[in-house]
């Protein structure tokens, strides 16, 4: 045990708390901190230079990481008939109705992504007090309230994320896992501050993307530089 300490306390010693890291470097750093014994995830935390409380300042978006998220997401979807046999030919964890209400109502809320069809939204919009605090509500901007659900039941188990800006206009996101290599980590990394700075809302005035930081789930988080990123 005297040996891991010491091997961590050495790897410690190499992290600098000033330095901008290229995402490189920081992932062959975070490398190094590897548990043993399970597979870490890569998380970004972005803050940026907006007040989420105004509605011209909000981000939120859903985007498909190119190389998977490495995540195993459950999915419910409200839906009947045919959509219904879709979304559970899809993949679908759970499909119900009015029964799915009801045992959301319960408190059987083990679900990653909610996503209904249009004509479900009577049923669904009974819970907006339970789903809504968990960022599970429906919505048709994110394309989870649609009638082509098994589409959508297949990019959310593909490796499609929700990126949304918190209370102190951070967005944190895991981006993959530390088996995946390093190339496909990057192009994680590169699909989502991409796609978080094309969604520069209006309202946000100054510097937009203020500190970009990457982290492991044992690691420390280190900042990355993202001087050479268009609009940060």
């Amino acid at each position: 045990m005297a040996n891991v300490t010491k091997k961590r306390k050495a790897i410690t010693e190499k992290v600098d708390a000033d330095k901008l890291y290229s995402f490189d470097e920081a992932l062959a750093l975070l490398r190094e901190f590897k548990a043993a014994k399970m597979d870490e995830t890569l998380e970004v935390a972005m803050n940026l230079g907006i007040d989420p409380r105004h509605a011209d300042q909000q981000v939120r978006g859903m985007l498909s990481l190119p190389s998977g998220s490495g995540k195993d997401v459950k999915v419910a979807v409200f839906a009947r008939g045919d959509n219904a046999d879709k979304a559970t030919a899809a993949g679908a964890d759970k499909v119900g109705a009015e029964d799915l209400m009801e045992d959301m109502q319960a408190g059987n809320l083990d679900y990653d992504r909610v996503i209904a069809t249009p004509d479900m939204m009577g049923v669904v919009g009974r819970l907006g007090k339970v789903l809504g605090p968990k960022g599970l509500m429906p919505n048709p901007k994110l394309g989870t309230v649609t009638p082509n659900v098994e589409q959508a039941v297949k990019d959310a188990k593909g490796g499609q994320i929700e990126y949304r800006a918190e209370k102190m206009g951070i967005i944190h996101s895991g981006i993959g896992k530390m088996s995946f290599t390093d190339q496909a980590l990057k192009d994680n990394f590169e699909a989502l501050t991409g796609a978080v700075i094309k969604a520069k809302p209006s309202g946000s005035k100054g510097k937009y993307v203020k500190k970009v930081s990457l982290t492991s789930t044992m690691g420390p988080g280190l900042k990355i530089d993202m001087s050479e990123a268009e609009g940060a």
